[in-house]
């Protein structure tokens, strides 16, 4: 190795590094342009009964979508979600998710779709808790679970395609905000 490449991989070596930033395989932090990937549905789609919103909302410098709703699990219902598709292999080094999120103490999900999951009521799922104060939250990949015996064991990060925030699963009132949200490596 020649001296000038020997100096540069000697400063990349000793160069500091913040462990959050440096892993962070970014998505999106819901600036005016990438929330436009963003899509709100509910279980209406599918004859359920629950409501919701997501505003966009711009303050103190820090953007954000701010989810809220009625969850009802009446009629074979029970979510609202915002979700935007990831590209193909965008992801495929990915050990896992995380968000920056705050909430009204309620158990929130996340959902990964992949090119496994065909059918609508097919993903990937792993929940986290909400607080009033904004947190890191770190879903390592292999804690998502499949939502049925003929998905993959195990969740192959090359194959996902997309990526929702749900509240999800029982009668509750939600409101969470997610300022940004992206994969880890």
């Amino acid at each position: 190795m020649n001296k000038f490449k020997a100096s540069i991989l000697s400063l990349l070596l000793i160069a500091p590094v913040s462990t959050l930033s440096a892993d962070k395989l970014m998505i999106d932090n819901f600036d005016a342009q990438s929330r436009q990937a963003w899509a709100y549905f509910s279980d209406q789609v599918m004859g359920g009964v629950s409501v919701g919103t997501v505003d966009y909302i711009d303050r103190d410098g820090e953007s954000y979508a701010h989810m809220t709703g009625e969850v009802s699990t009446d009629n074979n219902g029970g979510f609202i979600q915002i979700r935007r598709s990831i590209a193909k292999g965008s992801v495929s080094s990915a050990t896992g998710v995380y968000l920056k999120v705050r909430g009204n103490s309620q158990q929130y999900f996340i959902h990964l779709r992949t090119s496994g999951t065909v059918l609508p009521w097919q993903y990937y799922q792993a929940g986290f808790e909400t607080s009033g104060d904004w947190q890191i939250v770190r879903l390592p990949l292999a804690d998502f679970k499949g939502s049925g015996s003929w998905l993959r064991k195990s969740l192959v990060p090359g194959s996902i395609r997309s990526i929702g925030v749900l509240a999800y699963g029982r009668d509750h009132s939600a409101e969470i905000d997610v300022a940004e949200i992206g994969f880890y490596n």
